[in-house]
Parts: C-alpha cells; structure tokens; sequence
C-alpha cells in the first residue's frame, strides 16, 4: 500500500488494525505500545524523539518495558534510522567503538525541543517516516513513488527484556535476500517459511537453513511493479539471537535482548542498496593482488616436506598457485604461535619461505582463539599477566578445543587487544606469514557449561583420535536466565540452548559485558584486532581470513563459507552463500573447492567441476579435511586439465578481478553478483541461483550435475560472447533457456556486450602475471554498425595498505569505445599514470566483438597521427562470430590489432576505418 494520501493511510490502517487485534488475541504475548508524545528536536541536525507507553502488560516471556523512547533520523538522503529503546534504562546495543556511527541523544526528557510536531510523517530526501500513536505503528515509504517499504501496522509490537518482536507487512511480488549465514538450498531468493536464525555458531555448512558461522541482519527487497523496478535494503543492528519468520506476506523478528536500531536504506537499485549499506558499516577491505590468485590447504600437511612436495606437483602439473596455506598441523600440540619443532623446525621452514617468496608465492596459517591452558607455555602466560580472558563468575572461563583445555580472549578488552597485538608480532618474528586464518570463532567449544580440568583423566588423552570429544568435567549451567531464556531461539537449527558448544552466554567480558550479547561479535572483534596488528608489522596491506562475521567484517576480513562437503549438492549451495555475501559487504569470498569433508561420491568429476566454478569464486581455496583423500587439482590428468584451462583464464581475467575489489574497496559493489544486480528488469533472473556474474558483465554457467556435458543457461536479452572462444556468441532475446556444449574439462563465461574488459596472459603466479602486456576485449552487440563499450582498470603497489589513487602508487584508466559506420575509436582516459609508466606497462593488443559484415583495415591512427612503416602493428579478423543459438540473421566478426605498444599509464585515442564488405 502507498501512502498517496492521509486518507488511504488511515483506510490502510484501518484494515489492518481489524487483522491484528485478532493475532493479538490469539498471541497475547504483548498488546502494544500508544504515544504519549512526540517532538522535532535539534539534535544532530534534526531529528524525531518519541515516547511510548505500554498499553497492557503480560508475563509471557517476562513483563513488559513500560516506557520507550523512539528516535527517528534522516542521517542523509538515502538512509533512515528508527531507533527504538527503554526510555528509562541504557540498554545493550553493539558498541560504538566497534562498530563506529552516530549515537543517539543520551537518555533524557530535557533534551532541547524547537516545536511540537503533529503531522504524522517526517519526510526526507527519498524516504518519509510515517506514524500512528494508538497502537503505536510506523511505516517507511518512498518520497517518488508513495511506495511502502517497511509497515508494522497490524501486527504486535512486543518490547520486554527478553523478548523484543515487530514485523512488517510485504507484498506478494517482493523478492527478499540476505538474513545470513545460512546455506539456502532454495537459492540467493528467500523463500517463505524455511528458517532464518542468526546467532553464530559453529555447525557445518552441510547443514540446510541452519544458523552458521555469521550474524547479518540484513535483507534487500527487490520488487517490480508493471516494469518499475526497486530495491531498498532493511539492516535490524543488532547482535543479540534472534528468529526471522518471513511468510511471503510478512516478515517477523523475534530478538532475544538489545534494542531495535533499524536503518533504511533508498536504492533504488540493488548496487545502490549495497553503496548505502557498506557506507554505514564500513567499505570491504582492500585486498593485496597475490591474494586473488589460486590457494592450496588441507588439514593434514603432516610435515613441511609434504608441504614442498604440494608446490611441487603444482609446479610439475603447470597449475598456477599462489599461495600455500597450513592448518593447525605446523603448531607444537595445536598452540597458537608455537612450531613443531620436529615437523616444522625453524630453520627450514625460513628457508622453505626464501624460496617461494623469491618466486612470488605466499604463505598463511591458521590460528584459533582458545589459548591453551599451559604454564609453561608463554602465549597463556602473558595473556594471564594481562586479564585478557573472558570469565564466569570472575575466573576465565575454562573450555575445550583443538590443544585440549582453553581460554578465550576478550576482544572487546583493550588488554585483550594490545596483548593480541604483541602475540601476533611475536609469532611474525618467528615465522614471517604473509597472512592469517582466524577459525573456530564463533565461538566454538566442544564442550558446554561450566567446566572444570578432571583429576582423573588426561584431557585430551595422549594420541587421542577424537580431540574434538569433550574431555572436561563439565556441568550444564541452567540456574540464570542468560543461559536459559524464556524465549528460545531455533539455534542449530534444534532450540539447542545458547550456549551449547560455545562460550557461556552468562559469561562476561570486558566492563561487564555479558556473553549473552555480545556472542555474535567475537569473530567481528578479533578480526578487528587482527587486521590492527597486521598493520602494525611492516606495513604491507593485511590479509586476513575469518570463519564467523558480524555487520562491519568485510572492512577488515575475507571470508569462506566453512565446512561443506564433496557432493554435487555443496557445489550448487556455494553459488548462494558467495552471492550473499556480496550483500553484506564482504565481497572477497569463496567455498573449499572439492569440499571440506571427504565425498560422498566419485571425486574426480566433481572436482572436474568445482575447480571450473571455484576458480571464478572471489576467494579462490582448494581446502581438505585430514580423513578426505588427496585433492589438490593434479592429482588427476583431468582435473589438472580443467584447472589448467580454468585458473587459466581466471590469472587472464586478474587486472578486472582487482579493478572489481578496488570498486568494492569505493563503493561497497560486490565482486560476484546475482544476475539481477545488472538487470533488475530481468524478472526471470529474480531467483537464478546457477549462474553468477562477475562484476557488472561477466557471466560464468557452471555445470552442477554429475554426468552432465552440457548446460542449460538464462541469459539477459543482448549478445554475450564466449571468452574461451570468442568466435561465439549467445544471442539471447528473451528467458530461454540456452543449452551450452560443457565438455568435462570446459566452463561457459561470457563477457556482455557494452563491455571493455582488460585482460593479461595470464601465468602460473600473479606476480608474473601482472607484468606482461594487456589485450583490451572491446565488446560490441552483434552485428552492429554502430554502439559504444566502457571499461576500467586499476593498479597499484599492493604492498600499500590503503587502496587509494596516489601519483606513483597507483594507476586508474577509464576506457571508452564506439563503432560508428566504418570507424571504430578507442580511447582511454588516464589517472595519475606514472605508477604504470614506471612499471612499463604496456597495450599490446585490442579484440573488438561483434563488428557487421566483413572488413579489412584502412589507417589506424593513434592521438591523430596515423601508423605508418609500423611492420610490428597487425590487423587481423580472426573469423566470422558464430551465434551458439540458431536463428540470427546478421553476421558478426572478431577483429584483432595487436602489435600495439600503448603505454598503460598514457591517454590516447585510436581509431581505423575498415573496408566493409558485405
């Protein structure tokens, strides 16, 4: 419903108010909440300050909070906050310094107040926040359209201490994604009535609609009306566990403690969705080149020379790598900061790392939070000197993972953090990583309770196969309403109790802070705390890797999507989970290629596969489990044959990859995206979970199915041409399907028409790769006489911490081209351009798409000046563009020039004339 009039709201409303007061009846967990007075108040430049009253209290989940203070504030023309909280008591909420934004007025009925305000709308720029006093309901909606994006009209609105529940009204036809992490075997779409809880938590991504390792609560709303398309995005900041029941008609949290602190975000466009957000919480990380290229782990590189010997076989097989990664098996007894000194020893480790930073490669390793509880061991010894551990009734609070009995650091302790710090810097000088791998922290345990070290038993015992079975003498704590609440949310996806193999939600932190609401930033604060000490090292740009994620990770972390398994069906669910996280805000993000647990199937074909989808994943990882058999890619001719070809063009395709992570780095855009952030008017893409873009047009159609040779792919109305054979293009014209030849050692991708893309030769290692010339595929709709394309690239010292655009560090080219009757011009337009010149970067060759007819070169000129007696220059028409789908009447062909030696970092404008020939 639009709120085109104060008449149809009130009517709307009217409704509305029928239909809930029966819900109520019926739920009478709470009856709402009625007005009592609301002001326009100075602060902050304007804003809403309201009161609300409870109209009648119940015990269910416990009393009622009789008094409200409402905040309402336009904090620029495309973002909203509703800010709702106990009038009478500060309550939690995410912190401040964690999560830097405005704070709200202090708690106080003397705030300065300019005029009564009696309309019941407060307009922005693009949003209007709108109200009723009696029930208390608000509504958001557009200032263009009247359109409602938000309307808690006719539901219960229920605040007690421990239960907090409001919900909104949708339309039938709005498509709903986010509300993470979960693995979504319906796809990137939202589908009504699967479960969506957010608390994180350390069970295995094969676990369907469950609540994993990550807390977002954030979900974009896409809709079409009669071919108007918009989006606008909905974040609920809050850490605290909570369900979301979505019901295809409306959408109901349910939060276990903390506030509601809404924020609205315009769009209207889904890009401009994710802009909107990451421009609140923080823009994604930037991220050093080498770390776009391809990694190696497993869990169970039982020795250092397994460890060259994997370099090896990918040297041998001529598979390119980047970097090579340890699990927990380098630690002495799984200690953070330790080596063995027997598998791993000093010495040969720092020769091992000479050698392959000499050649270009990296080297990260794994730690986790839980320090061992071990007098003799220095880690523990100064955290324990520092108080930097979480504890239960004021003791640390003793728990149990990989080295056996733990304490976990607080890193929301500014002890805690400059401990971390130094530990890091410590362990940097002992072995000098390039990187860090910060798991298990959700926090996980496997044990649950208050534990005690047994007396009689080892714990774990000596050579244990089973050091993830509890050890600890242990007993459950029921006796407080923070480990036992009246609500219980579906955590694990069974109402398991909330501290049920993680900390004690009863447990406290730094100032009192309880377990209870902070749980779901652990692994947000210690990637803050990581990425400070990595920056403080030598300078370099960090790369960090975090299992669990809160609102705000992206800034400082990658991600993966943790423990799948080898199956066809974990292939297929990684497409959803990286695409959502491009929503929120943490773009650099992949899936363990081949699976982390060992298959359940034949391994080869599916690994055949996953290495062609997972060389397109933003974060590129082939990661192991120890019971799994070896995987790394060329361990079969066949695979090592699609890794080959796929990672080929992946290290190809690297200069676009890193121009993608410096947009996100600028504008929050996600590197892999669904297919509707392109097309939003693309309705059939809506739900399209199988295929991915890559940037704004490069589309990849993987095979998901075992046995499969071919694909069957949607493709949005205009000409996609095949960047393996560029000879062939998919014409498409509407949503049919397209059935693509996938032999088993080859991926579709496409690159859409519109598009300049700058590509490499690629290589075995990036840093190799990125020196050698560029070919710019300049991509025009098919058959065509006359059209534009646009691209960019951008590249830097990555080295550098900030991904910023600074003369001699750094290099921006906008690329511009148009085909006009017989003329083609290409030209670029070049920021700060000594970075490339002094790297000698060079333009060697242009591919252009789609051209009409056939065609023979005339003069290429070059800023005007035409190249003559140039016997390196070629013009060449490669061959006629074959549509992969029948039916098309004009002709296309690809015609290279190349010989070309245009300096990157140089503007320049080229143009030629053909010959057209019919």
């Amino acid at each position: 419903m639009a709120f085109s009039s104060p008449s149809l709201w009130f009517l709307g409303l009217l409704v509305s108010l029928c239909w809930g007061t029966t819900l109520a009846s019926e739920a009478k967990i709470g009856y709402g909440y009625r007005m009592t007075s609301l002001e326009e108040s100075t602060f902050n430049g304007g804003s809403l300050i309201g009161y609300l009253k409870v109209k009648q209290s119940t015990s269910k989940y416990g009393p009622d909070i009789p008094n409200l203070r409402l905040f309402v504030k336009h904090e620029n023309q495309d973002r909203l906050r509703v800010h709702i909280t106990d009038a009478d008591n500060p309550r939690w909420e995410v912190p401040y310094n964690l999560l830097p934004r405005t704070a709200p007025p202090p708690l106080t009925k003397n705030l300065k107040i300019s005029s009564q305000f009696s309309l019941p709308s407060y307009p922005g720029s693009n949003l209007i926040f709108r109200f009723e006093p009696d029930p208390f309901y608000f509504a958001v909606t557009r200032k263009s359209t009247g359109e409602t994006i938000f309307n808690t009209s006719g539901f219960d609105f229920v605040f007690k201490d421990q239960y907090i529940q409001l919900s909104t009204q949708l339309p039938k036809t709005a498509s709903l994604y986010g509300l993470g992490e979960s693995t979504q075997p319906g796809g990137i779409r939202l589908r009504p009535n699967d479960p969506y809880t957010l608390y994180t938590t350390d069970i295995s991504a094969i676990n369907l609609n469950t609540d994993l390792y990550g807390s977002h609560p954030i979900y974009m709303d896409l809709r079409n009306n009669r071919g108007s398309v918009s989006a606008h995005g909905v974040l609920l900041l809050n850490s605290n566990g909570m369900d979301v029941f979505y019901k295809g008609t409306s959408l109901t949290y349910k939060i276990i403690g903390g506030l509601l602190d809404f924020y609205f975000f315009s769009g209207p466009r889904p890009l401009d969705v994710v802009d909107q957000y990451t421009t609140l919480i923080g823009r994604p990380a930037a991220m050093p080149y080498w770390a776009l290229g391809f990694h190696q782990c497993r869990w169970g590189y039982k020795n250092l020379s397994v460890v060259e010997g994997v370099v090896e076989g990918y040297k041998k097989a001529n598979i390119p790598l980047d970097v090579i990664w340890n699990d927990d098996d380098h630690m002495d007894a799984a200690k953070d900061f330790t080596l063995d000194p027997i598998n791993y020893p000093r010495p040969k480790l720092l020769e091992f790392l000479d050698r392959i930073h000499s050649e270009g490669m990296h080297y990260i390793v794994l730690i986790d939070p839980g320090i061992a509880v071990n007098s003799s061991y220095g880690v523990y010894q100064r955290g324990m000197q520092k108080d930097v551990f979480i504890k239960w009734d004021g003791q640390p609070y003793l728990a149990q993972v990989w080295p056996g009995p733990v304490y976990y650091p607080d890193y929301l302790n500014p002890n805690g953090v400059s401990w971390w710090v130094d530990e890091i810097s410590r362990f940097h000088q002992l072995v000098p990583v390039d990187g860090l791998w910060i798991d298990m922290n959700e926090a996980s345990n496997f044990c649950t309770g208050k534990c005690v070290i047994p007396t009689t038993h080892q714990c774990p015992e000596p050579n244990s196969t089973t050091p993830w079975v509890c050890c600890l003498d242990c007993k459950n704590i029921t006796n407080t309403r923070w480990d036992n609440p009246p609500y219980k949310i579906n955590a694990s996806g069974k109402s398991a109790p909330l501290g049920y193999n993680t900390i004690a939600t009863s447990a406290t932190h730094y100032d009192g802070v309880l377990e209870y609401n902070a749980h779901s930033l652990y692994g947000f604060s210690q990637a803050i705390a990581t990425h400070k000490a990595l920056l403080g090292l030598d300078g370099k740009r960090p790369f960090i890797l975090s299992r669990s994620s809160f609102v705000g990770s992206g800034s400082y972390a990658a991600h993966w999507t943790g423990d799948n398994k080898g199956t066809w069906e974990d292939l297929k669910y990684s497409i959803s989970t990286m695409l959502n996280f491009g929503l929120f805000g943490m773009p650099m993000v992949g899936s363990d290629i081949c699976g982390f647990y060992p298959a359940a199937v034949p391994l080869e074909e599916l690994c055949n596969r996953w290495i062609q989808l997972g060389a397109f994943y933003p974060f590129s990882r082939d990661h192991a489990n120890f019971a799994s058999p070896r995987q790394e890619l060329y361990q079969w001719d066949s695979v090592a044959k699609s890794a080959r070809n796929a990672l080929g063009l992946r290290y190809k395709l690297l200069p676009y990859l890193y121009t993608l992570i410096y947009e996100a780095h600028l504008t929050g855009a996600p590197v892999a995206r669904p297919v509707f952030f392109s097309f939003p008017e693309f309705t059939p893409s809506y739900g399209l979970s199988t295929q991915f873009l890559l940037g704004s047009g490069v589309m990849v159609s993987p095979v998901l199915e075992q046995g499969a040779t071919s694909v069957k792919a949607m493709f949005p109305p205009g000409s996609w041409y095949n960047l393996f054979d560029m000879t062939k293009a998919v014409i498409s014209k509407d949503a049919t399907l397209v059935t693509l030849d996938a032999p088993l050692n080859e991926v579709n991708v496409h690159v859409y028409q519109g598009m300049v893309l700058p590509m490499q030769h690629g290589g075995v290692i990036s840093k190799e790769a990125r020196q050698t010339p560029f070919t710019l595929v300049i991509a025009f709709p098919y058959g065509t006489d006359g059209a534009e394309a646009k691209g960019k690239v951008y590249v830097d010292d990555d080295e550098r911490p900030e991904m910023t655009l600074v003369e001699g560090e750094a290099t921006y080219v906008e690329f511009e081209a148009s085909v006009k009757g017989k003329t083609v011009t290409v030209t670029s337009n070049v920021q700060m351009g000594k970075y490339s010149l002094s790297k000698g970067l060079m333009i060697e060759k242009m591919s252009v798409l789609g051209l009409q007819g056939k065609g023979k070169e005339l003069a290429i000129e070059v800023d005007g000046t035409a190249l003559v007696n140039t016997t390196s220059v070629y013009f060449n028409q490669v061959g006629e563009v074959q549509e992969e789908v029948e039916g098309g009447s004009k002709k296309g062909m690809l015609v290279e020039v190349g010989g070309l030696e245009l300096p990157l970092g140089k503007s320049f404008s080229m143009s030629w004339k053909m010959e057209v020939v019919s």
